[in-house]
């Protein structure tokens, strides 16, 4: 679980994916190791460790499992969603991370193909 409580994240346009900055991908091996250093050890002694890896994030402790999710591709909130399924996370946990790792400069929103501009192309009932 990401969150005890989930507040809604920001609001995303349909499709938008998500990438790791390159700060991203320098808290997503800080992660791991803050992980692995705990392994073998208490339940209190992983939280120890993923509250100090979060902490100058300015990020929640379980944040770091969706940096994992993207580490080797953009993907879409639905797809991190699936993949965190198993981990008991909801797409309001998932959306609220997010925008978090966002803000603190950890993941990128990845350009939408109109995102310059480009007008929509025309629906299926439109006549040329």
């Amino acid at each position: 679980m990401l969150l005890e409580k989930p507040s809604e994240g920001p609001r995303w346009p349909r499709g938008q994916k998500f990438a790791l900055s390159q700060g991203g991908r320098d808290a997503h091996e800080a992660h791991r190791a803050a992980v692995a250093s705990a392994r073998g050890l208490s339940r209190s002694a992983l939280e120890a460790a993923l509250a100090a890896w979060a902490e100058p994030r300015q990020v929640q402790p379980g944040d770091g499992v969706v940096l994992g999710e993207l580490r080797d591709r953009p993907r879409g909130l639905p797809e991190v969603t699936r993949g965190l399924e198993s981990a008991g996370s909801s797409a309001a946990e998932v959306r609220a991370a997010l925008g978090r790792l966002v803000a603190a400069g950890l993941v990128d929103p990845v350009p939408t193909s109109r995102a310059g501009g480009d007008p929509a192309p025309p629906g299926p009932w439109v006549r040329s």
